[in-house]
Formats: C-alpha cells, structure tokens, sequence
C-alpha cells in the first residue's frame, strides 16, 4: 500500500497523484493538518493518576457491547453474552446486580449443526437494551441465532432484588436484534414502538428497517420493501434517532443512519460505499391498496464527508462508523455528528463531519433521483412530482384532510415506491470535516461528543473510540480548531472499543471493550504541567489553575476561575501574576572544538510546543534566531552545529513557543577551542620537561590547548591524591581505626 509520506514523484495509481495533488493545496491543508495529543497516557500511568476503574471484566468472553445509563438513579445496565449486569454507579464496592438468560441446549446445538462457533456464536449476546418505561427496561439477544426479547424488571430500592427478567415476556426477536453477534443494527424505542434497523435472516444476507410494538401482536409490523435493491442495498445500519420536524407531533419523523452500496455509483464501480440517511415519519402505517406493511414515507440520502481538492476533485470518508446526536436549546435543531472511515490502496485515515437538521431538511426537499435513458443512468428527476410530496407525513399541518398514509393518493404511494433516493446530497458544515486522522495506525470506531459553554460561546470535547483500546480526547473551539488532549490507552492490551456512555454528572467516561468495563475520568490535570502556563496552555475545559496547582473545574462553579475560557488565546494575560513569563533558564557552560559538531540538547514539553533557538554570538552582535541551514540544524531534541567555527562561541537559548506564547527552557555558553590547540606542545616532545601547572578554570582563554587543560587536570588530581596520602601516614594507629587491635602477649 502506497503511503502518504511517499514522494508524490513516484510512479503511483491516479487516485494517489491526486492524493498527493491535494496534500500540495494550500487552501486544503488546514483540513489535512493533524498534531500530537498534548498527553499521551500509557496505561500504566492512566493507573498511576487514579483516574481509571475496572468495573467488570471480560472473563470468558464476555463482550459488553451494549450499555444502558440512568444517570438520575445512578445506574448502569450492560449486556452481555448470556448475562445482564445492573452496576450501581453511586455503590462502586456494591456487587452487580445479574440475570442468567442463556439460549437453551437446543438452539446451541442448532446453531453448532449450522457451522457456527460455539463459544464466540453459539450463545445469547445481549446486544439490545432500551428504556420502556421507569420501571422495565426492554432487551432482546442474539439467543444463538434466534433473536429473543424480553422485559426486565427493575425494583424500587430497599425491596429485594433490584432487576429480574419477566419471563412471561419472551418474544421473538426477528426484526428487532440481529442474529449474529458481531452484525451492526442500530434500534431505538419510542413511545412503546421499537425502531430497528437489523438483519432479518439467519445468513445476515438481508436486511430491513423495521418498526414493530413491543407489547402487541408479532405481526404488528412495518420495514423497508423486500428484494428491491433501490430501497435498501446491503446496508449496515449504525444510529436512528427521533428528531421533531415542526410543534405538530403528527410531523415527527425518525432518522436513520446507515451505509450501503450504492447503486447510483455506476456499473463498474458497484461495490462503492455510500453514507445515508433516512427518514420516515411516525404515524406512517403503509398504503392502503400498495405497500401494505411497508413504509410509505420511507426516504434516503447521501451524507457526504469528504474534503475538497483541485479541479473539483474530492476525497470521501464514506464508511459510516457510528454518529451521535447533539442536543441544542432548540429540540428541532440538534446537531448531528458523523465517523467516517476510507480504506484504499492510497491511504487508510478516520474524519468527523458535522451536519445540521436544515441542510438534511433541504436534502429531503429537493429534487429525486431516477434512472432514465436506454442505458438506465441515474440523474435528477424533474418530472411532475405528486401532491402531497411524497415523504411528508399526513397531518394538519400541510392538509388537514390527510388523517393517515392510507388516505395517499395511489399515485404519491406508486412514486414512493420506485422514488426513495434524493438527488442533492447533505453536505457537512464548512463542507469538510472538523476532524480528521490519516497514516495512523488505528481507525477510530466510536464517537460521544460533550458540550460545555463557556461565557460567550460553547466548546465541544469528542471522545473518539479506536480499534486498538485508545480513547482520543479532542477538543473543538468555534466548531474549527482542534486542542487535541489526550490519547489514552484503556486497557492493559490492544483491544476494540465496543461501546461508550458519557455520564456529565459524574463527570465520567464508561467504556466497554473485549477486555472489559472500564469507568474513565474526563480529566487529568495534574499530568498537565505544575505551573499555570502547563495548565492553560493545555486548554483542556475540564481543568483549571486554582493558584497552586492544575485542578479540575467543577463546571457547576459560578466562581470565576483562571484559564477557565479556554477560548482565550492570551496566556500571558492570565498567568501574568506568576514569575513564569519573565523566567531566566539557568546557563549552562559547555564547549566545543573547532571544525568538530557540538549538540545543544532541549527537551519540548509537550509535542504541540515548537522550539525555537535564539543566539548571541561575539560582542556588540543583536540577538538572531537559529533556522535550519548552513552548518546549523534544528532537531527535535535539540540543536547540532556541524563544523564549529570560532565566529559561532556565545550564548544560545531554547524557547518553547505556543499560541505566540514563549518561555525559555535552557541556556547554553558555548565556548569555542581551537583548532590549534589540539596540536601536541613543544614541552610534550622534550623528555622529562613537566607540563605547566594551571586552573583548569582557565579553559578556553585564548592559548589555550585542549592537552594542557587535560594535563592540568591529572596534575591537580596527583597533588589531592598526594596530600590525602601525607595526611594518613601522620595518623595515630589509634585514629586509623575505629577498633584498637590488642597485641597477644608474649608467651
């Protein structure tokens, strides 16, 4: 696979000369640019700082790959294989509460006959868990390749036991939870009617999304039509959520969020993955004499997370790895954000994209797509569409005559049915990612995104799932730049994270992985730095110099803390009552010999700090800055001057500079021995003539040789050796020692 650090002069596939094209783009390179993290955190040091727990462990094989959070009464729900735990969040000591809900001896025996593996198949991973009402909660497991679902009870506190499964629940859990364990399906329960996008047989080959009742009758159901690719085409689903159109509950509609391949992508590119989103509307109940059982409002778009290039060119993200809702003060108007993967020949990398309700609204409003010609070719439709537009839900707010899908007219029921896929794609906000990571050597999976405001506007901090164990930390100021944090390693060994719940009020991270559930603090601080320029320059919004120390800000506080705007670009203004900013680094003496190299060592703090060497050289010379060039070259660790020469002696100083910030890190006085003096002196070649007796001091006066120095080195460390032996020769036997030796008396 050809890298992105590759020449682009190399003899490369088209798509990676135009990668490379890209890179070279000026005004696309904001969009490529990536730094380190602020902190790395080892998992050794993560248990080091006590900011981690393990809450459960995956002993055989487990798999917590759903996660249920009721942070009012301060509980976690988790599905496992063959077992539900109920985790008091409050009661950390507190044993889990757990129910043993394992597929019967005949499914596991049905599932082995069918060529599954026993082990990581053939059981009943629980892999749905949503709230029905205050007191059940409704869950459904992969019951060894048949789906089954049931209530679980949940008690009120001080009355025995807390969570029991209602057996008299069990109920098929075809069209509702996948049969494999490791399928994606997405599922959302609302208003008692589950919403599902899942596999509906046993080889996973087909797929559908579904919206059944969870207390009525089993055949009580609508889904996407059968065999027709052009509705749904090998679709992985990842997220559904139910977002208000209008303050007309009739126009409530769900969104769902999935990939498939893409039929519109040509002949010879069928297996092009594409980004959707679709839509149906809640009180959608089919067609009357068509699409009976089938949605009748059902509509699809592309979501597009790509990043512009030259001529037009693009580069997508289309594998859409998980999304996440962001609720606003405005129901109507949350924010949606999308993972996106690509995976080529070129470059493997991870992006995020954020888009808004109204140009996913605009979507759905524009023109259709269609096949037309002799050739079948996808274009825009522009014939007469139908009244009422199709995908509108039936309600007074657009004809009050319209009680139900069943009232269509056959024509608006007979153009949903060949019309579901839009012709205007939805493009991100800025028409590009926030985010992005190529040429690393994970792929980020999971996505929560939290938001804090501060005094005038809002920061968002995404906590990024990878596939290798590492929860990434990474902070959106104005919704465009980026403060990545932390790069943190969950658990002891590389493992994918499944699954991962945000707790604002305890100000805590619940992550679940193959190795186990781990429960994360959003904060760090104090690996930060010990000063307050460390702390604010870290700009992490949960952290805060308190005067002494980097805290953490309680976000609840009213009280005005330093650095707590992280927003502010102006370090110096807040930590202007510390002698930081006028700070001298201790000078250090060291020395070089001509036409030799000499290295000044300095250390960054932080991998987002850029160093910066300034120089005094010779009197009455202004101070310079030292670039890369000639015989000087800037490292990462330090400074290396090749070929020393007499001109380059005198005083170099390493500065740390950030966000126009700079503070001096350390001081050298370089001195420069010459050339000459490394020749042997006359009294060397004259037998029995001693060197001359000098300070060492005096090293690098003018005339003076590296050997003489070195001479008077042994010189002076044979006369200390000298006198130490004097002094104990003048000992009394008695103080040589702190024990008097008794003679034996003569016999």
């Amino acid at each position: 696979m050809a890298r992105m650090g590759a020449p682009c002069g190399r003899r490369l596939p088209l798509a990676a000369l135009l990668l490379c094209a890209l890179l070279l783009q000026p005004d696309t390179a904001g969009a490529w640019k990536q730094h380190a993290p602020r902190l790395r955190v080892a998992y050794k040091d993560l248990l080091k700082s006590n900011s981690s727990r393990l809450l459960l462990s995956s002993g055989d094989g487990l798999g917590f790959q759903a996660l249920l959070l009721d942070e009012d009464r301060a509980w976690l729900m988790v599905g496992a294989k063959n077992h539900i735990f109920l985790l008091h969040l409050d009661h950390p000591g507190r044993e889990p509460e757990k129910i043993f809900w394992p597929a019967s001896r005949e499914q596991v025996e049905h599932c082995r006959l069918a060529g599954k593996d026993v082990e990581t198949e053939c059981a009943n991973f629980i892999r749905l868990l949503q709230p029905y009402n205050s007191s059940h909660v409704f869950a459904c497991g992969t019951g060894s390749y048949q789906p089954v679902c049931a209530f679980v009870q949940l008690g009120a506190r001080g009355k025995g036991a807390l969570m029991r499964l209602v057996t008299h629940s069990l109920q098929s859990g075809r069209g509702r939870c996948p049969y494999s364990p490791r399928q994606p399906f997405t599922a959302l329960l609302v208003d008692g009617e589950l919403y599902s996008g899942t596999s509906s047989d046993f080889m996973g080959s087909s797929a559908a999304f579904f919206r059944t009742w969870v207390r009525g009758a089993e055949q009580s159901y609508i889904r996407t039509e059968q065999n027709q690719d052009h509705w749904l085409h090998e679709p992985a689903f990842v997220g559904a959520f139910a977002i208000p159109d209008t303050y007309n509950p009739h126009d409530d509609k769900v969104y769902v969020f999935f990939r498939e391949t893409a039929l519109e992508a040509g002949q010879w590119d069928r297996r092009h993955i594409h980004a959707r989103v679709a839509r149906v509307c809640k009180n959608d109940v089919g067609g009357k004499r068509s699409l009976i059982n089938r949605w009748s409002t059902f509509l699809k778009a592309r979501l597009v997370c790509s990043i512009p290039g030259p001529q037009g060119t693009q580069t997508h993200f289309d594998q859409l790895e998980d999304v996440f809702l962001l609720r606003t003060r405005d129901p109507q108007n949350p924010l949606i954000f999308g993972l996106f993967t690509v995976s080529s020949g070129v470059f493997s990398g991870s992006a995020v994209c954020v888009y808004s309700m109204a140009a996913i609204r605009a979507a759905f409003s524009g023109p259709f797509a269609h096949k037309e010609g002799f050739d079948y070719r996808w274009v825009e439709y522009k014939g007469r569409v139908p009244y009422p537009r199709p995908g509108m839900c039936p309600s007074e707010t657009y004809d009050p005559l319209l009680r139900s899908t069943k009232d269509f007219p056959d024509e608006v029921i007979s153009f949903v049915r060949s019309h579901q896929l839009m012709w205007e794609p939805v493009q991100p906000q800025g028409r590009q990612p926030v985010l992005v990571r190529v040429n690393v050597p994970y792929r980020l999976r999971r996505l929560l995104v939290h938001r804090l405001e501060t005094e005038s506007r809002h920061y968002d901090v995404l906590f990024l799932g990878t596939d290798e164990g590492k929860v990434l930390k990474v902070g959106l100021a104005s919704g465009t730049e980026v403060i990545n944090l932390e790069e943190i390693s969950v658990s002891k060994a590389p493992s994918p994270i499944l699954d991962m719940k945000l707790s604002p009020k305890r100000q805590e991270l619940l992550v679940s992985s193959t190795q186990g559930l781990f429960q994360l603090a959003l904060y760090r601080c104090e690996l930060y730095g010990k000063t307050c320029t460390d702390c604010c320059l870290a700009r992490d919004p949960y952290c805060t110099w308190d005067g002494k120390t980097c805290a953490p800000h309680q976000l609840t506080e009213k009280r005005r803390a330093r650095c707590q705007d992280v927003l502010k670009p102006d370090v110096l203004s807040q930590c202007q009552d510390t002698a930081e900013g006028t700070a001298v680094a201790t000078e250090k003496l060291v020395f070089g010999v001509e036409k030799n190299s000499t290295f000044l060592e300095c250390l960054a703090r932080s991998p987002q700090t850029t160093i910066r060497w300034l120089a005094w050289r010779g009197e009455g010379s202004g101070l310079s800055e030292i670039r890369t060039g000639g015989h000087f070259a800037v490292l990462e660790q330090g400074l290396l001057i090749r070929q020393l020469g007499r001109e380059d002696a005198g005083t170099y100083e390493c500065q740390a500079v950030e966000r126009s910030f700079s503070r001096p890190l350390t001081r050298y006085s370089l001195r420069v021995i010459q050339h000459e003096a490394m020749e042997v002196p006359p009294y060397r070649r004259s037998k029995g003539v001693e060197g001359p007796r000098m300070d060492p001091r005096a090293l690098g006066a003018p005339g003076t040789s590296l050997d003489t120095y070195c001479n008077a080195l042994w010189h002076q460390e044979r006369q200390r050796q000298k006198a130490w032996h004097q002094k104990w020769q003048h000992r009394s036997p008695e103080s040589k020692s702190g024990r008097v030796r008794r003679q034996p008396q003569a016999l």
